[in-house]
């Protein structure tokens, strides 16, 4: 049935806000979603996360309806926001002594995180519930929310939640001096991470992810627009368009969002840059192309299983899925979804809501786009909509390898295994395949990009990736292991099961893996559950390092189209020393050198 217009999404909000009213406490400061899996905050803090994050739900809603408030959403978290500051507490369980009270922020640090969910919703409903509140509530609202002007306990994008507290803190006019530094500080430590085009790693290193549009530039560029700030406006504005010049490619033409990174289960949180280019005017998007991305986005999750029979968002990707979460996602983490619906604050007569709706640019052609600052490739194929991603420079803040970090390739359609893993590169030393580790970049061009890793002490491995139409060509130099070491290049981790009958048209996917240079032998085998699919089969490559350097080539493919013709049609390959020499099957050429 059609989907897409104003009223639909503000529709899909109330039934998302209705479904949590039977898990609030009496007074309404907690809301403790159903599940087995407590974060590692523990339960009072997943109660204050329910409530921020469905409040931040409610308030755009609200808000983009001028303050129509039907369903009484607003009444509820006023009551709530009077209850949990009333007496804060420092315990992390719930207990008969306290049962409504909201951690403090000096005790559980994941409050500080939902400090900023809290402060928005205040920020865009303040007519209706803040200048509403007697001065005793909104006293103590403001002791709790205070510690958060303080320096961000994680030096990384938690430093926007303290600037959003203190815009709205400004907003409100209180405690004005110290929320204007606050915000200063905040933005003068983010804009060390800026590398260009938009791009910030998320933290003093080269962690890029799916989220760096909607984390990242959300606060920032939302925080101008609100406060009515020119000249921050004039700086972060045009990053963010930079950056949606990347992230719109990112999507597939069934709306699925490219799964890399963390926090996945925020789903269709993906679709916030999107909505605050139009906001803002800072898009490159057409009115129609931004409708059709987000509402192709939360169609694709509620098609597939995202909220369960209660109403309520799970935790995971279609439907529940452990494998995605981290030690910090409660069950009611999913909630961050609320960004996505930043549309709502865009009125009904505004051209994204009103103009028909345009391809976006999957649909457009084939293309690949070499991302610069993160050394990033995009490849997207118009026949089938999917969208692929070759990594060559995102790495995860710790030491050790992250499924949604460590790959060599991500697509809109698959997921990393979490067992033997798919789209790497390893060794066999000392009985173990060895891990990626950090990717240090090393260059890029037009449709390639390269990188370097040290899997092993004093062994190095030089990495590069060309990509045209549906193929990838995979070069792998190795130097400083032994001679005879094995080696393996996996592929894709593609669903063991027939295709999904409730969207058939998508078709069945088909992974190739061709040996071209270097390989001795070939095969595949199951693998593990992915976000994509329950049972996977990953093909592989095996060989083995000769004396001195050596080089290993490979074509791949990944693609929807029926009985695709085998890969290594789709390309001539020759290896001359450390350099690879591709000709494309309808014409161009790319050389890729591997001497770094």
């Amino acid at each position: 049935m059609p989907f897409g217009n104003r009223d639909d999404w503000a529709a899909t909000a109330d039934q998302l806000l209705l479904a949590v009213r039977p898990y609030a406490t009496p007074r309404r400061a907690l809301i403790n979603l159903p599940g087995s899996r407590p974060s590692r905050s523990g339960p009072r803090s997943d109660g204050l996360e329910g409530f921020a994050r469905t409040f931040l739900l409610a308030a755009l809603r609200v808000a983009g309806a001028g303050g129509h408030d039907p369903l009484g959403h607003l009444a509820r978290y006023a009551e709530g926001l009077a209850a949990g500051t009333e007496n804060p507490v420092p315990d992390r369980e719930l207990t008969t002594e306290a049962p409504e009270s909201w951690p403090l922020m000096a005790d559980v640090r994941q409050t500080v995180v939902e400090s900023a969910s809290l402060a928005l919703a205040l920020r865009l409903t303040r007519p209706w519930l803040w200048d509403t509140l007697d001065e005793r509530t909104r006293a103590r609202a403001v002791d709790w929310l205070l510690p958060a002007l303080g320096p961000s306990p994680v030096d990384n994008n938690w430093w926007l939640f303290g600037l959003t507290v203190a815009g709205f803190l400004q907003d409100a006019g209180i405690e004005t001096d110290r929320a204007r530094a606050t915000i200063d500080r905040s933005l003068a430590r983010v804009e060390e991470w800026h590398l260009g085009d938009g791009w910030y790693s998320d933290g003093p290193n080269r962690a890029f992810d799916h989220y760096n549009p909607w984390a990242l530039h959300f606060y920032p560029v939302l925080h101008a627009h609100l406060a009515g700030d020119r000249d921050l406006l004039d700086r972060y504005g045009p990053r963010l368009h930079a950056q949606l010049e990347a992230h719109t490619r990112m999507f597939d033409a069934n709306g699925a969002p490219m799964p890399y990174g963390r926090s996945l289960t925020y789903r269709f949180a993906a679709a916030a840059a999107p909505w605050l280019g139009a906001l803002t005017g800072h898009t490159p998007l057409t009115p129609g192309a931004t409708r059709r991305l987000a509402t192709g986005t939360l169609r694709y999750f509620l098609d597939r299983g995202a909220v369960d029979d209660r109403g309520l968002l799970t935790p995971g990707w279609h439907g529940p899925y452990a494998p995605v979460l981290q030690s910090y996602s409660g069950p009611a983490s999913p909630y961050w979804a609320s960004k996505g619906f930043l549309g709502l604050l865009l009125p009904a007569g505004h051209p994204v809501w009103t103009d028909p709706e345009e391809p976006l640019p999957v649909e457009r052609g084939d293309a690949v786009t070499t991302l610069g600052p993160p050394n990033l490739l995009i490849q997207s194929t118009v026949a089938d909509g999917l969208v692929r991603l070759h990594n060559h420079g995102s790495n995860h803040v710790g030491p050790d390898d992250d499924p949604g970090y460590a790959r060599f390739a991500y697509s809109t359609r698959t997921g990393p295994t979490h067992d033997s893993a798919d789209n790497h590169f390893a060794l066999l030393i000392d009985g173990a395949w060895t891990r990626r580790g950090p990717a240090r970049p090393l260059d890029n061009g037009p449709g390639r990009a390269a990188s370097a890793h040290t899997p092993a002490p004093g062994v190095r491995v030089v990495s590069a990736t060309a990509a045209h139409g549906r193929a990838e060509l995979r070069a792998h130099l190795v130097t400083g292991a032994p001679e005879g070491t094995p080696v393996r290049q996996t592929g894709w981790a593609t669903d063991a099961e027939p295709a999904d009958p409730l969207h058939p048209a998508e078709g069945r996917l088909t992974a190739q893996l061709h040996p071209v240079h270097g390989y001795t032998g070939a095969h595949d085998a199951p693998t593990s559950s992915t976000l994509a699919a329950p049972r996977t089969r990953t093909a592989a490559l095996d060989g083995h390092t000769t004396a001195g350097d050596s080089l290993f080539v490979a074509l791949a493919s990944l693609t929807a189209e029926p009985g695709p013709a085998p890969v290594a049609t789709l390309a001539d390959v020759r290896v001359t020393g450390r350099t690879v020499h591709v000709t494309w099957a309808d014409g161009p050429a790319t050389r890729l050198s591997l001497d770094y």
